[in-house]
Protein backbone atom coordinates (compact mmCIF):
# COMPACT_ATOMS: atom_id res chain seq x y z
CA UNK A 1 0.00 0.00 0.00
CA UNK A 2 1.17 3.31 -0.93
CA UNK A 3 2.20 6.00 1.63
CA UNK A 4 -1.08 8.30 -0.07
CA UNK A 5 -2.98 5.21 0.40
CA UNK A 6 -2.17 5.18 4.19
CA UNK A 7 -2.83 8.77 4.40
CA UNK A 8 -6.13 8.99 2.71
CA UNK A 9 -7.78 6.15 4.75
CA UNK A 10 -5.93 7.19 7.78
CA UNK A 11 -7.17 11.34 7.38
CA UNK A 12 -11.41 9.12 7.18
CA UNK A 13 -10.43 7.54 10.19
CA UNK A 14 -9.46 10.46 12.40
CA UNK A 15 -12.86 12.07 10.80
CA UNK A 16 -14.96 8.87 11.80
CA UNK A 17 -13.95 8.87 15.41
CA UNK A 18 -13.65 12.43 16.43
CA UNK A 19 -17.05 12.62 14.76
CA UNK A 20 -17.85 9.88 17.24
CA UNK A 21 -17.19 11.89 20.29
CA UNK A 22 -20.02 14.35 19.62
CA UNK A 23 -18.32 17.76 18.81
CA UNK A 24 -20.12 19.36 15.55
CA UNK A 25 -19.54 18.09 12.41
CA UNK A 26 -18.00 21.46 11.41
CA UNK A 27 -15.49 21.67 13.69
CA UNK A 28 -14.19 17.87 13.24
CA UNK A 29 -13.74 18.61 9.53
CA UNK A 30 -11.74 21.34 10.19
CA UNK A 31 -9.43 20.06 13.19
CA UNK A 32 -8.70 17.19 10.83
CA UNK A 33 -7.60 19.36 8.21
CA UNK A 34 -5.54 21.02 10.25
CA UNK A 35 -4.17 17.63 12.08
CA UNK A 36 -2.96 16.04 8.90
CA UNK A 37 -1.66 19.69 7.46
CA UNK A 38 0.94 19.15 10.44
CA UNK A 39 1.01 15.25 9.44
CA UNK A 40 1.71 15.79 5.93
CA UNK A 41 4.16 18.48 6.86
CA UNK A 42 6.34 16.20 8.95
CA UNK A 43 6.09 13.29 6.27
CA UNK A 44 5.43 14.23 2.59
CA UNK A 45 8.66 16.87 1.24
CA UNK A 46 6.32 17.87 -1.53
CA UNK A 47 3.21 18.56 0.94
CA UNK A 48 3.56 22.36 1.73
CA UNK A 49 1.84 24.39 4.72
CA UNK A 50 1.58 27.21 2.08
CA UNK A 51 -1.20 25.50 0.93
CA UNK A 52 -3.57 27.53 3.66
CA UNK A 53 -2.10 30.79 3.06
CA UNK A 54 -0.33 30.73 -0.76
CA UNK A 55 -2.11 33.45 -2.38
CA UNK A 56 -0.36 32.59 -5.97
CA UNK A 57 -2.16 29.02 -5.80
CA UNK A 58 -5.60 28.01 -6.50
CA UNK A 59 -6.01 25.73 -4.47
CA UNK A 60 -5.27 27.40 -1.38
CA UNK A 61 -7.46 27.46 1.36
CA UNK A 62 -7.93 30.69 3.27
CA UNK A 63 -7.32 32.80 -0.09
CA UNK A 64 -9.03 31.17 -2.55
CA UNK A 65 -11.34 28.62 -1.03
CA UNK A 66 -12.70 30.40 2.14
CA UNK A 67 -13.11 33.99 -0.55
CA UNK A 68 -14.88 31.96 -2.91
CA UNK A 69 -17.56 30.56 -0.52
CA UNK A 70 -18.46 33.71 0.64
CA UNK A 71 -18.54 35.24 -2.66
CA UNK A 72 -19.97 32.21 -4.43
CA UNK A 73 -23.29 34.17 -5.78
CA UNK A 74 -24.70 30.43 -6.32
CA UNK A 75 -24.70 30.29 -2.37
CA UNK A 76 -26.71 33.42 -2.07
CA UNK A 77 -29.98 31.52 -2.60
CA UNK A 78 -28.93 29.32 0.00
CA UNK A 79 -30.23 31.61 2.99
CA UNK A 80 -33.17 32.66 0.90
CA UNK A 81 -34.67 28.84 0.08
CA UNK A 82 -34.12 28.75 4.03
CA UNK A 83 -36.33 31.86 4.51
CA UNK A 84 -39.42 30.88 2.06
CA UNK A 85 -39.20 27.28 3.74
CA UNK A 86 -39.29 28.63 7.19
CA UNK A 87 -41.77 31.34 6.42
CA UNK A 88 -44.30 29.17 4.43
CA UNK A 89 -44.34 27.03 7.38
CA UNK A 90 -45.53 30.02 9.29
CA UNK A 91 -47.98 31.14 7.09
CA UNK A 92 -50.18 28.45 7.81
CA UNK A 93 -50.48 27.67 4.06
CA UNK A 94 -49.98 23.57 4.96
CA UNK A 95 -53.11 23.86 7.41
CA UNK A 96 -55.42 25.38 5.03
CA UNK A 97 -54.23 22.70 1.75
CA UNK A 98 -54.70 19.69 4.14
CA UNK A 99 -58.42 20.78 5.73
CA UNK A 100 -59.59 21.04 1.91
CA UNK A 101 -58.07 18.65 -0.20
CA UNK A 102 -59.25 15.86 3.12
CA UNK A 103 -62.64 17.09 1.59
CA UNK A 104 -61.59 16.05 -1.79
CA UNK A 105 -59.78 12.76 -1.11
CA UNK A 106 -60.68 11.62 2.14
CA UNK A 107 -63.72 9.88 0.77
CA UNK A 108 -61.52 6.93 -1.06
CA UNK A 109 -59.83 4.22 1.14
CA UNK A 110 -56.44 5.94 1.48
CA UNK A 111 -57.81 9.46 0.91
CA UNK A 112 -56.13 10.82 3.58
CA UNK A 113 -53.09 8.98 3.08
CA UNK A 114 -53.39 10.75 -1.16
CA UNK A 115 -53.64 13.84 0.16
CA UNK A 116 -50.60 13.87 2.57
CA UNK A 117 -48.37 13.23 -0.62
CA UNK A 118 -49.92 15.79 -2.84
CA UNK A 119 -49.23 18.51 0.23
CA UNK A 120 -45.89 16.87 0.72
CA UNK A 121 -45.44 17.43 -3.36
CA UNK A 122 -46.50 20.53 -3.15
CA UNK A 123 -44.39 21.56 0.08
CA UNK A 124 -41.74 19.86 -1.48
CA UNK A 125 -41.64 22.30 -4.32
CA UNK A 126 -41.51 25.09 -1.79
CA UNK A 127 -39.29 24.25 1.15
CA UNK A 128 -36.76 22.11 0.21
CA UNK A 129 -35.75 21.66 3.82
CA UNK A 130 -36.68 17.67 5.04
CA UNK A 131 -36.63 18.12 8.74
CA UNK A 132 -39.31 20.97 7.90
CA UNK A 133 -41.22 18.92 5.54
CA UNK A 134 -41.44 15.79 7.76
CA UNK A 135 -41.86 17.59 11.18
CA UNK A 136 -44.93 19.61 9.75
CA UNK A 137 -47.02 16.43 7.50
CA UNK A 138 -46.51 14.68 10.60
CA UNK A 139 -47.71 17.36 13.01
CA UNK A 140 -51.21 17.76 10.26
CA UNK A 141 -51.75 14.53 9.39
CA UNK A 142 -50.89 11.80 12.28
CA UNK A 143 -53.49 12.74 14.74
CA UNK A 144 -56.33 13.15 11.62
CA UNK A 145 -55.23 9.43 10.02
CA UNK A 146 -55.60 7.95 13.64
CA UNK A 147 -58.62 9.73 14.67
CA UNK A 148 -59.65 7.91 11.48
CA UNK A 149 -58.47 4.54 12.42
CA UNK A 150 -55.79 4.18 9.74
CA UNK A 151 -52.73 1.59 10.36
CA UNK A 152 -50.46 3.01 12.65
CA UNK A 153 -47.48 1.81 10.04
CA UNK A 154 -49.15 3.17 7.37
CA UNK A 155 -49.94 6.68 8.12
CA UNK A 156 -46.97 7.24 9.75
CA UNK A 157 -44.80 5.75 7.07
CA UNK A 158 -46.74 7.71 4.81
CA UNK A 159 -45.95 11.22 6.57
CA UNK A 160 -42.55 10.19 6.62
CA UNK A 161 -41.56 9.06 2.88
CA UNK A 162 -43.21 11.64 1.74
CA UNK A 163 -41.48 14.74 3.82
CA UNK A 164 -38.35 13.36 2.36
CA UNK A 165 -39.06 14.32 -1.00
CA UNK A 166 -38.35 17.93 -0.11
CA UNK A 167 -34.86 17.30 -0.52
CA UNK A 168 -35.08 16.15 -4.27
CA UNK A 169 -38.30 18.36 -5.88
CA UNK A 170 -36.91 21.94 -6.80
CA UNK A 171 -35.99 24.32 -5.26
CA UNK A 172 -33.97 21.79 -3.15
CA UNK A 173 -31.01 23.32 -1.10
CA UNK A 174 -29.23 20.39 -1.69
CA UNK A 175 -29.04 20.45 -4.99
CA UNK A 176 -27.97 23.70 -4.57
CA UNK A 177 -24.63 22.38 -2.71
CA UNK A 178 -24.30 19.91 -5.33
CA UNK A 179 -24.11 22.56 -8.21
CA UNK A 180 -21.99 24.78 -6.14
CA UNK A 181 -19.48 21.71 -5.01
CA UNK A 182 -19.27 19.99 -8.63
CA UNK A 183 -18.44 23.75 -10.38
CA UNK A 184 -18.84 22.88 -13.38
CA UNK A 185 -21.15 24.11 -16.64
CA UNK A 186 -22.79 21.20 -17.47
CA UNK A 187 -24.50 20.51 -14.21
CA UNK A 188 -25.28 24.17 -12.78
CA UNK A 189 -28.05 24.86 -10.43
CA UNK A 190 -30.53 25.02 -13.03
CA UNK A 191 -29.64 21.61 -14.76
CA UNK A 192 -29.75 20.14 -11.58
CA UNK A 193 -33.38 21.61 -10.87
CA UNK A 194 -34.43 20.56 -14.42
CA UNK A 195 -33.45 17.22 -13.74
CA UNK A 196 -34.80 16.40 -10.62
CA UNK A 197 -38.12 17.55 -11.73
CA UNK A 198 -39.89 14.16 -13.75
CA UNK A 199 -37.62 11.99 -10.77
CA UNK A 200 -39.29 13.84 -8.26
CA UNK A 201 -42.69 13.73 -9.52
CA UNK A 202 -42.32 9.90 -10.39
CA UNK A 203 -41.67 9.14 -6.65
CA UNK A 204 -44.79 11.04 -5.93
CA UNK A 205 -46.84 9.33 -8.50
CA UNK A 206 -45.70 5.82 -7.38
CA UNK A 207 -46.89 6.88 -3.52
CA UNK A 208 -50.27 7.40 -4.32
CA UNK A 209 -50.34 4.63 -6.73
CA UNK A 210 -49.34 2.44 -3.50
CA UNK A 211 -51.49 4.77 -1.34
CA UNK A 212 -54.65 3.68 -3.45
CA UNK A 213 -53.74 0.62 -4.11
CA UNK A 214 -52.77 -1.01 -0.72
CA UNK A 215 -55.93 0.23 0.81
CA UNK A 216 -58.04 -1.95 -2.07
CA UNK A 217 -56.31 -5.29 -0.96
CA UNK A 218 -56.40 -4.62 2.54
CA UNK A 219 -59.06 -2.23 3.58
CA UNK A 220 -59.01 -2.33 6.69
CA UNK A 221 -55.46 0.18 7.32
CA UNK A 222 -57.24 2.47 5.64
CA UNK A 223 -61.23 2.34 6.32
CA UNK A 224 -63.07 5.48 4.50
CA UNK A 225 -64.80 7.48 6.67
CA UNK A 226 -68.35 8.24 6.75
CA UNK A 227 -69.23 11.82 7.53
CA UNK A 228 -67.42 13.29 4.89
CA UNK A 229 -69.39 16.30 2.81
CA UNK A 230 -70.70 15.06 -1.08
CA UNK A 231 -68.16 16.46 -3.31
CA UNK A 232 -69.50 19.38 -5.07
CA UNK A 233 -68.78 22.65 -6.87
CA UNK A 234 -68.27 24.03 -3.65
CA UNK A 235 -65.54 21.97 -2.06
CA UNK A 236 -63.37 21.85 -5.12
CA UNK A 237 -63.85 25.57 -5.25
CA UNK A 238 -61.94 25.98 -1.89
CA UNK A 239 -59.53 23.36 -2.55
CA UNK A 240 -58.63 25.71 -5.64
CA UNK A 241 -58.73 28.33 -3.83
CA UNK A 242 -56.10 26.71 -1.17
CA UNK A 243 -53.71 25.57 -3.80
CA UNK A 244 -53.58 28.61 -5.63
CA UNK A 245 -51.02 30.20 -3.59
CA UNK A 246 -48.54 27.51 -3.32
CA UNK A 247 -49.02 26.49 -6.81
CA UNK A 248 -48.18 30.74 -7.83
CA UNK A 249 -45.22 30.59 -5.80
CA UNK A 250 -43.82 27.17 -7.19
CA UNK A 251 -44.68 28.98 -10.57
CA UNK A 252 -42.43 31.87 -9.63
CA UNK A 253 -39.61 29.83 -8.77
CA UNK A 254 -39.26 27.16 -10.93
CA UNK A 255 -40.90 28.68 -13.74
CA UNK A 256 -38.88 31.40 -13.78
CA UNK A 257 -36.07 29.33 -13.74
CA UNK A 258 -36.98 26.82 -16.63
CA UNK A 259 -37.76 29.57 -18.37
CA UNK A 260 -34.94 31.20 -18.03
CA UNK A 261 -35.96 34.43 -17.30
CA UNK A 262 -33.77 34.23 -13.75
CA UNK A 263 -31.19 32.34 -12.68
CA UNK A 264 -32.30 30.15 -9.35
CA UNK A 265 -29.84 33.07 -7.48
CA UNK A 266 -32.58 35.72 -8.89
CA UNK A 267 -35.42 33.15 -8.55
CA UNK A 268 -34.63 32.34 -4.50
CA UNK A 269 -35.31 36.19 -4.25
CA UNK A 270 -38.80 35.71 -5.47
CA UNK A 271 -39.78 32.73 -3.38
CA UNK A 272 -38.66 34.47 -0.41
CA UNK A 273 -40.57 37.74 -1.23
CA UNK A 274 -43.61 35.43 -2.31
CA UNK A 275 -43.14 33.47 0.75
CA UNK A 276 -43.92 37.16 3.22
CA UNK A 277 -46.24 38.54 1.03
CA UNK A 278 -48.05 34.53 1.71
CA UNK A 279 -47.84 35.42 5.34
CA UNK A 280 -49.28 38.73 5.18
CA UNK A 281 -51.91 37.96 3.16
CA UNK A 282 -52.67 34.98 5.70
CA UNK A 283 -52.74 36.99 8.37
CA UNK A 284 -49.56 35.22 10.02
CA UNK A 285 -47.14 37.86 9.51
CA UNK A 286 -46.16 39.32 12.97
CA UNK A 287 -43.16 41.04 14.54
CA UNK A 288 -42.41 38.00 16.69
CA UNK A 289 -43.20 35.45 13.66
CA UNK A 290 -40.64 37.48 11.49
CA UNK A 291 -37.76 37.60 14.43
CA UNK A 292 -38.41 34.02 14.31
CA UNK A 293 -37.95 33.30 11.00
CA UNK A 294 -35.33 35.42 10.47
CA UNK A 295 -33.90 34.01 14.06
CA UNK A 296 -34.07 30.35 11.96
CA UNK A 297 -33.16 31.10 8.97
CA UNK A 298 -29.24 32.70 10.31
CA UNK A 299 -28.86 29.90 12.36
CA UNK A 300 -29.46 27.13 9.54
CA UNK A 301 -27.40 29.03 7.27
CA UNK A 302 -24.31 28.96 9.47
CA UNK A 303 -25.14 26.10 10.21
CA UNK A 304 -24.49 25.00 6.82
CA UNK A 305 -21.66 27.43 5.92
CA UNK A 306 -19.78 26.40 8.83
CA UNK A 307 -19.76 22.46 7.40
CA UNK A 308 -18.72 24.43 4.45
CA UNK A 309 -15.61 26.01 5.34
CA UNK A 310 -14.41 22.52 7.83
CA UNK A 311 -15.37 20.35 4.48
CA UNK A 312 -13.50 22.80 2.22
CA UNK A 313 -10.09 22.59 4.63
CA UNK A 314 -10.98 18.42 4.47
CA UNK A 315 -11.09 18.38 0.87
CA UNK A 316 -8.21 20.74 0.28
CA UNK A 317 -5.71 18.84 2.40
CA UNK A 318 -7.04 15.40 1.32
CA UNK A 319 -6.12 16.32 -2.23
CA UNK A 320 -2.21 17.96 -1.11
CA UNK A 321 -2.16 14.55 0.63
CA UNK A 322 -2.99 12.77 -2.88
CA UNK A 323 -6.32 11.96 -2.24
CA UNK A 324 -7.81 12.63 -5.72
CA UNK A 325 -5.49 10.04 -7.44
CA UNK A 326 -5.79 7.02 -4.42
CA UNK A 327 -9.94 7.41 -4.79
CA UNK A 328 -9.71 7.54 -8.66
CA UNK A 329 -7.37 4.53 -8.56
CA UNK A 330 -9.27 2.69 -6.42
CA UNK A 331 -12.87 3.36 -8.09
CA UNK A 332 -11.14 2.52 -11.50
CA UNK A 333 -9.68 -0.84 -10.56
CA UNK A 334 -12.41 -2.45 -9.31
CA UNK A 335 -13.32 -4.99 -11.66
CA UNK A 336 -16.88 -4.34 -12.22
CA UNK A 337 -17.26 -2.43 -15.52
CA UNK A 338 -18.26 1.58 -15.83
CA UNK A 339 -21.90 1.01 -14.69
CA UNK A 340 -20.42 -1.42 -11.72
CA UNK A 341 -18.62 1.16 -10.55
CA UNK A 342 -21.39 3.82 -10.00
CA UNK A 343 -23.10 1.23 -8.41
CA UNK A 344 -20.40 0.86 -5.77
CA UNK A 345 -20.61 4.66 -5.41
CA UNK A 346 -24.22 4.75 -4.67
CA UNK A 347 -24.30 1.76 -2.37
CA UNK A 348 -21.72 3.69 -0.66
CA UNK A 349 -23.46 6.45 -0.29
CA UNK A 350 -26.39 4.93 0.37
CA UNK A 351 -24.42 3.11 3.95
CA UNK A 352 -22.91 6.73 4.54
CA UNK A 353 -26.75 8.39 4.71
CA UNK A 354 -27.22 5.92 8.03
CA UNK A 355 -24.48 8.30 9.77
CA UNK A 356 -23.60 11.31 8.13
CA UNK A 357 -26.33 14.11 7.04
CA UNK A 358 -26.30 14.67 3.46
CA UNK A 359 -24.64 17.79 4.19
CA UNK A 360 -21.37 16.53 4.96
CA UNK A 361 -22.13 13.83 1.78
CA UNK A 362 -22.60 16.34 -0.79
CA UNK A 363 -19.43 18.15 0.52
CA UNK A 364 -16.85 15.82 1.00
CA UNK A 365 -17.97 12.84 -1.47
CA UNK A 366 -19.59 13.98 -4.37
CA UNK A 367 -16.94 16.03 -5.38
CA UNK A 368 -14.00 13.03 -4.76
CA UNK A 369 -16.33 10.31 -7.16
CA UNK A 370 -17.90 13.12 -9.98
CA UNK A 371 -14.75 13.75 -11.89
CA UNK A 372 -14.40 9.71 -11.83
CA UNK A 373 -18.08 8.88 -13.07
CA UNK A 374 -17.23 11.71 -15.50
CA UNK A 375 -14.17 10.55 -16.96
CA UNK A 376 -16.32 7.42 -17.27
CA UNK A 377 -18.38 9.57 -20.17
CA UNK A 378 -22.13 9.69 -17.61
CA UNK A 379 -23.87 12.23 -17.95
CA UNK A 380 -23.08 14.38 -14.61
CA UNK A 381 -26.24 15.60 -14.26
CA UNK A 382 -27.64 11.71 -14.26
CA UNK A 383 -25.14 10.69 -11.81
CA UNK A 384 -25.62 13.67 -8.90
CA UNK A 385 -30.19 13.07 -9.43
CA UNK A 386 -29.25 9.32 -8.87
CA UNK A 387 -26.77 10.53 -6.21
CA UNK A 388 -29.35 12.93 -4.39
CA UNK A 389 -32.26 9.59 -5.14
CA UNK A 390 -29.76 7.51 -3.07
CA UNK A 391 -29.09 9.85 -0.21
CA UNK A 392 -33.20 10.49 0.14
CA UNK A 393 -33.59 6.81 0.32
CA UNK A 394 -30.74 6.09 3.28
CA UNK A 395 -33.12 9.10 5.32
CA UNK A 396 -35.61 6.49 5.40
CA UNK A 397 -34.04 3.27 6.39
CA UNK A 398 -34.35 1.99 9.97
CA UNK A 399 -32.24 1.77 12.10
CA UNK A 400 -30.61 5.32 11.76
CA UNK A 401 -32.28 7.31 8.57
CA UNK A 402 -33.20 10.95 9.59
CA UNK A 403 -36.48 11.14 8.93
CA UNK A 404 -37.37 8.41 11.38
CA UNK A 405 -36.03 10.52 14.14
CA UNK A 406 -37.93 13.93 12.85
CA UNK A 407 -40.90 11.61 12.35
CA UNK A 408 -41.00 9.99 15.90
CA UNK A 409 -40.62 13.42 17.89
CA UNK A 410 -44.23 14.26 16.50
CA UNK A 411 -45.93 11.41 16.43
CA UNK A 412 -48.63 10.47 18.93
CA UNK A 413 -47.59 8.44 22.03
CA UNK A 414 -49.46 5.19 20.88
CA UNK A 415 -47.00 5.35 17.15
CA UNK A 416 -43.40 3.29 18.36
CA UNK A 417 -40.52 2.71 16.37
CA UNK A 418 -41.37 -0.22 15.35
CA UNK A 419 -44.71 0.95 14.15
CA UNK A 420 -42.40 3.18 11.73
CA UNK A 421 -39.87 0.85 10.76
CA UNK A 422 -42.71 -0.99 9.28
CA UNK A 423 -44.38 1.99 7.51
CA UNK A 424 -41.20 3.73 5.80
CA UNK A 425 -40.44 -0.47 4.35
CA UNK A 426 -42.80 0.10 1.60
CA UNK A 427 -41.71 3.34 0.57
CA UNK A 428 -37.77 2.48 0.78
CA UNK A 429 -39.26 -0.83 -1.67
CA UNK A 430 -40.29 2.31 -4.04
CA UNK A 431 -37.87 4.62 -3.60
CA UNK A 432 -35.05 1.28 -5.14
CA UNK A 433 -37.51 1.12 -7.69
CA UNK A 434 -37.41 4.69 -9.02
CA UNK A 435 -33.39 4.98 -8.59
CA UNK A 436 -33.35 1.73 -10.47
CA UNK A 437 -35.91 3.29 -13.18
CA UNK A 438 -33.60 6.28 -13.28
CA UNK A 439 -30.64 4.11 -12.94
CA UNK A 440 -31.77 2.08 -16.71
CA UNK A 441 -33.96 4.99 -18.21
CA UNK A 442 -31.40 7.90 -18.00
CA UNK A 443 -33.81 10.53 -20.01
CA UNK A 444 -36.09 10.65 -16.82
CA UNK A 445 -33.63 13.26 -15.58
CA UNK A 446 -31.82 14.40 -18.72
CA UNK A 447 -34.58 14.89 -20.89
CA UNK A 448 -35.71 18.19 -19.47
CA UNK A 449 -32.49 19.76 -19.51
CA UNK A 450 -31.44 19.12 -22.71
CA UNK A 451 -34.54 20.41 -24.05
CA UNK A 452 -34.30 23.89 -22.06
CA UNK A 453 -30.83 24.13 -23.01
CA UNK A 454 -31.67 22.88 -26.87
Amino acid sequence: MSLEAIFVIGMFATFGVLLMTGFPVAWVLGGTAVVWTVIGVVAVDSFGADLWFDYNSSMALVPERVWGLVESETLVALPMFIFMGIMLDQSGIAERLMNNMVKLFGAVRGGYAVTVIVIGVLLAATTGIIGASVVLLGMLSLPVMMENKYDKGFAVGTACATGTLGILIPPSIMLVLMADRLAVPEASVGDLFMGAFFPGLLLGAMYVIYAIGRPMLQPHIAPAPEDLPDIGPRVIWDVIVAVIPTAALILGVLGSIFAGVATPTEASGVGAVGALLLALLSGRLSLPVMRESLFQTTRTSAFIFAIFLGATAFSVVLRGLGGDEVIEDALLGLPFGPSGIVITILFAVFLLGFFLDWVEITLIILPLVAPVVQSLGFDLVWFTILFAMCLQTSFLTPPVGFALFYIKGVAPPEITAPDIYRGVMPYIIIQLVALALVFLLPAIATWLPSVAYG
